[in-house]
């Protein structure tokens, strides 16, 4: 399956009318950066093409939870740098990790 940019920025845009996203006073324009997003991820896509369709959703997976794991820290390096505190359950689950209770293996260790 191949979608182009324009669609993939569509499809975002619906997206985030659920989940808004914050651009806040970022010096960009937010159609330029959806673009820009699109563009590196149709890239992607495109050079996933030779892959076989388990490798296709196992790197998608490996991007996407890089990239929740990226917004997890820099939201949490936000709150801190502005002094303000965490959700009771990012807060728990930062103790959780603290005290080692997430273990390697990716159980909960409870």
């Amino acid at each position: 399956m191949s979608i182009t940019r324009e669609e993939l920025e569509t499809l975002m845009l619906e997206v985030e009318q659920e989940d808004p996203i914050d651009f806040a006073d970022l010096p960009f324009e937010e159609q330029d950066l959806r673009g820009l997003v699109a563009s590196h991820l149709v890239e992607m896509a495109d050079a996933m093409e030779s892959f076989s369709e388990e490798d296709r959703r196992l790197t998608l997976m490996a991007v996407a939870a890089k990239l929740v794991l990226e917004n997890l820290v820099l939201h949490i390096q936000m709150l801190r740098q502005h002094g303000l505190p965490l959700s009771d359950s990012a807060d728990a689950l930062l103790s959780r990790l603290r005290r080692g209770e997430a273990g390697s293996d990716g159980k909960d260790g409870g």
